[in-house]
């Protein structure tokens, strides 16, 4: 079992901010892999199911971005799962919109989820999708873009979020170069 956590925060009023795009991508891979509905558990909202031949259990905290890692090391713990199979989908201002990159371990890049999941677990040592939402140009507007919600023109976000989701077959086989691949090629053909 892998277990996949979207990145996010819980209030309705920040469904469409930014800094969800982490909880956009898991309702896309559930909606897509016919997944068990969503319950409480874990301090969060959890969902299993197959993506190919890989059971998966994803997970978004309800616990806000700060405090994620209160969710991921107990449900991780429950099923004994080592951070090498966990799997962190959140936003990164440094990708371009729409683009993703997938690696293991590192730092945590200013990101709070990340950090505070690092320190839950004792170690940065598991894998992260970081789905790029862009940066606005100066430091001083980072929290605004963050927490504000996708513009009608960011167009990008629908055909990413179901290219993920179509291509998370690869990111369960432990493929993730092929991942990023096939998610680049999906995209390229809606632009």
């Amino acid at each position: 079992m892998m277990l996949w956590v979207g990145l996010g925060n819980p209030e309705p009023s920040q469904a469409r901010h930014r800094h969800n795009i982490g909880f956009m991508a898991l309702d896309a891979i559930a909606r897509r892999h016919a997944f068990s509905p969503w319950r409480q558990r874990f301090k969060g909202m959890i969902a299993e199911g197959l993506v190919g031949r890989q059971k998966i259990l994803a997970l978004k905290p309800l616990t806000y971005m700060n405090g994620s890692g209160e969710a991921v090391q107990p449900a991780a713990a429950f099923h004994k799962i080592a951070p090498d199979g966990i799997w962190a989908f959140h936003d990164e201002l440094d990708l371009a919109p729409g683009k993703v990159r997938v690696k293991r371990g590192g730092g945590a890049a200013g990101h709070n989820g990340l950090r505070d999941i690092q320190r839950a677990l004792g170690t940065p040592d598991f894998w992260r999708v970081r789905l790029g939402i862009g940066h606005p140009g100066h430091k001083d507007r980072v929290t605004g873009h963050v927490l504000g919600n996708f513009a009608k023109a960011d167009d990008w976000v629908a055909p990413l979020l179901d290219a993920v989701a179509e291509a998370a077959p690869l990111l369960a086989e432990g493929k993730p170069e092929e991942f990023m691949t096939r998610v680049a090629f999906l995209t390229q053909e809606t632009r």
